[in-house]
């Protein structure tokens, strides 16, 4: 079968675009047989995916970012029939953090990339859905996304060293909100720095719900407040830790593993879904989990 590539140019400023020769490169190589498909303006890929799976094209595949692929996966939704499980989908990453393909332990080298798609191993991973927008790797509300909207200003900086300044831009804000919470087994009322909402255990570039695991039939919640900005960067270095140290473990700070999420905020925040922000600013976001609906080409 003929693969379909959906290549976002824009993906790490524009670098994806720059970087499509070597992974068109890569791609011959790995005898990935293939039409590309060139996303020309925000939220086009979720039209050239939705077009695609409805072609039958097999796999497809998405050079660029995680918001890429979060589109993408919006795309194959809208294209799906009942309860069908999507994709497959392979992975040419060529955006800024890839903090998919890192959660799933597949390569950034393209070449490496490549050869992933052509062996075709597929496992079946689960999908997060936000109201009526599905994501592959995170969501969030308050601190995190407000980060985003530092990120999207950042134009001197290349790479995760952009998060990491936003994020010292967005603490010195120190934005905060305040509503109620609801999981599976417990609830919250009261002040939030943040709410982070993971599949995968990394975005951009920081470990924000770092004991998700995609495979696992549940989304990882991570929320918290802390009172000062110093609080804050406190937590901050402790954000890259993986595992253990985790800003999750501090005063103030929780994790938990659960299949759906309500949350209600007294006042609208910024949202995201795999980095891309809503349109606009909410209060109330609802959040499931749909077990291995997505097929992905993994190593």
């Amino acid at each position: 079968m003929i693969a379909k590539v959906i290549l976002n140019p824009y993906s790490n400023r524009w670098n994806s675009q720059k970087r499509w020769p070597e992974a068109e490169a890569a791609l011959n190589a790995a005898g990935v047989k293939f039409e590309l498909a060139v996303s020309q303006h925000k939220g086009q890929i979720i039209e050239l995916a939705a077009q695609a799976a409805r072609e039958e094209f097999s796999p497809i595949i998405v050079s660029g970012g995680d918001g890429s692929l979060g589109d993408a996966v919006n795309g194959l939704m809208q294209a799906a029939v009942a309860n069908e499980t999507i994709g497959p989908l392979g992975i040419m990453p060529t955006g800024s953090a890839n903090d998919v393909a890192f959660a799933l332990g597949l390569p950034t080298d393209l070449n490496e990339a490549a050869r992933v798609i052509a062996n075709g191993k597929t496992r079946a991973m689960d999908l997060g859905k936000l109201n009526d927008k599905y994501f592959v790797n995170n969501s969030g509300a308050g601190l995190e996304p407000y980060v985003t909207l530092k990120h999207e200003k950042i134009h001197w900086i290349k790479g995760i060293a952009r998060y990491l300044v936003a994020a010292v831009q967005g603490i010195m804000d120190k934005p905060e909100w305040a509503g109620r919470l609801k999981w599976d087994d417990g609830e919250y009322n009261g002040k939030f720095s943040l709410i982070s909402i993971g599949n995968g255990r990394r975005t951009g570039g920081f470990f924000m719900t770092p004991h998700a695991d995609p495979f696992d039939g549940k989304l990882t919640l991570a929320f918290g407040y802390r009172s000062t900005r110093l609080g804050l960067f406190q937590a901050l270095p402790r954000a890259f830790n993986e595992d253990k140290d985790s800003y999750v473990e501090m005063e103030g700070m929780r994790e938990v593993h659960t299949t759906k999420i309500s949350l209600h905020l007294d006042s609208p925040s910024p949202a995201h879904t795999d980095g891309e922000l809503l349109p606009e600013w909410i209060q109330d976001l609802e959040y499931e989990i749909l077990p291995k609906k997505l097929k992905i080409l993994v190593a």
